[in-house]
């Protein structure tokens, strides 16, 4: 046989045993995957199988050993719900005011809603109990109608933020979400008051309370939801806020407040006050959560306003504030402080020839070069276009011309293209000026200064390559 044909059938040959190696470990990656998915399944349902067990016999305790507690501590837990609730709808509703999240106007309502019909409907127990001991075994209307009413708004404003498109005129969404808590507390209030009974207590039985399945189940939905909402957030690769995780874990409370409250015997009980307790944490949580994430939101607006978009580093505002502050230090101190002055060569040239959007790349390297190259004291700025400015505290002249060098150096080496190179003048306080207007012009001066001499320096090795030839 043809050498040739035999080599070339080894090589064909070669390639099938390869493919089948790949093959193999394509099936050998599935099915590791498939067994780790697997154990974290098995360990994640026997954790909750064990958080179950524990949770209703901590529940089954309570109903052995009597435990009870008195209408003065119930007073005060709904009280201090219903202060809570009122201060996250106002922290909703001013955070609605900046960002226009219909779901922290819809859940600010039924906050409120749900802890003004609990406390109203709290006197009203109070005169069913001093009646007689047979409104024990009642549950309060109250409780149940505002129970399920945040439930229910929990779940619109879910299905308000993935089945509504979000509208140009802000009116028109605050419209449509009033309307929204309008018809959930409509048909709320009208089912349960339309019931042909009203819900009782039944200490013989294992559920008690049959009744408050229904708030559980609808809170278990809404869990599920934001957990939901949670994991696709992580997918997308997108950073999940402190208020998203604050609702899952407050619709889980609730959870574990109406599974309790199914087994209370009767008012006031172990059962009774473990859910009033995971209620009131429910509150709590959310207020916390949103006032989290209202100081991040803050302190975002803060950066952004001191901040240049493009590159990160200081604008020109906290440039000047900056220099100030060093100046009032220097002043007390008498020790000197220096201003870089950097601007960047050949930038239309750049965005002519590779575009803008290599232009801005270009801008955001130098950035990132003066960001790493700085000191913890420094402050490195975007001063304009393609002006830089780094100011040194305690730094005179001669380190300042240092700083310029290593800059210099650094972005010579760099390997991305196009090379990027840029001009610099230095001032220092108090010889070149004593307020920032001066120092900045001082730094301008030397920065063209520089740029004329490499100018003149480009002409003359030109005119002698010229005579050369």
């Amino acid at each position: 046989m043809h050498p040739l044909v035999v080599a070339g059938f080894l090589r064909h040959l070669g390639d099938f045993v390869g493919g089948l190696g790949k093959i193999a470990g394509f099936l050998r990656e599935e099915r590791d995957a498939a067994s780790s998915w697997l154990v974290r399944s098995r360990v994640l349902i026997s954790c909750g199988i064990i958080l179950l067990t524990v949770f209703l016999a901590f529940i089954f305790y309570l109903r052995v050993t009597g435990a009870a507690g008195s209408s003065h501590t119930y007073l005060y837990l709904e009280v201090g719900g219903t202060l809570l609730s009122f201060c996250y709808a106002a922290n909703a509703l001013v955070r609605f005011r900046g960002t226009h999240d219909r779901t922290a106007l819809i859940l600010a309502f039924g906050f409120v809603l749900s802890g003004i019909i609990e406390t109203v409907g709290y006197f009203g127990l109070t005169e069913a109990l001093a009646s007689g001991p047979v409104a024990l075994s009642s549950i309060p209307t109250g409780w149940m109608v505002g129970r399920t009413l945040l439930a229910v708004l929990l779940l619109a404003a879910l299905a308000v933020e993935r089945f509504m498109p979000t509208a140009r005129q802000p009116s028109k969404e605050t419209a449509a979400a009033l309307l929204v808590v309008a018809l959930a507390t409509y048909l709320t209030s009208a089912a349960f008051f339309a019931a042909p009974s009203a819900p009782m207590a039944h200490a013989t039985r294992i559920l008690s309370r049959p009744w408050d399945l229904l708030p559980a189940a609808l809170f278990m939905v809404a869990a599920v939801c934001f957990r939901l909402r949670l994991k696709n957030d992580r997918e997308k690769k997108s950073e999940a806020t402190l208020f998203e995780y604050s609702l899952f874990i407050v619709a889980s409370l609730n959870v574990i407040c109406h599974v309790a409250a199914a087994f209370s015997r009767q008012l006031f009980d172990g059962p009774f006050f473990l859910a009033e307790l995971s209620k009131t944490s429910s509150y709590v949580v959310v207020l916390s959560g949103a006032l989290l994430e209202q100081a991040r939101l803050f302190e975002q607006v803060r950066s952004m306003a001191v901040s240049d978009p493009l590159t990160g580093l200081a604008n020109y505002r906290r440039l000047i504030s900056v220099i100030e502050a060093e100046l009032d230090r220097s002043r007390r101190t008498q020790r000197p402080f220096s201003i870089v002055l950097l601007d960047m060569d050949g930038l239309k040239i750049i965005n002519d020839q590779y575009g803008h959007l290599t232009g801005s790349r270009a801008l955001v390297r130098i950035g990132k070069i003066l960001r790493n190259h700085s000191r913890a004291i420094d402050t490195a700025a975007r001063y304009g276009g393609d002006e830089f400015a780094v100011v040194l505290p305690e730094a005179g002249p001669d380190i300042a011309s240092r700083v310029v060098s290593r800059i210099r150096e650094r972005l010579s080496t760099e390997p991305e293209h196009p090379a990027l190179s840029v001009s610099a003048g230095v001032a220092a306080f108090p010889e070149d000026g004593d307020t920032p207007e001066k120092l900045l012009g001082a730094a301008d001066r030397a920065l063209y200064a520089m740029k004329h001499r490499r100018g003149s320096s480009s002409v003359q090795n030109l005119t002698r390559i010229a005579a050369c030839l």
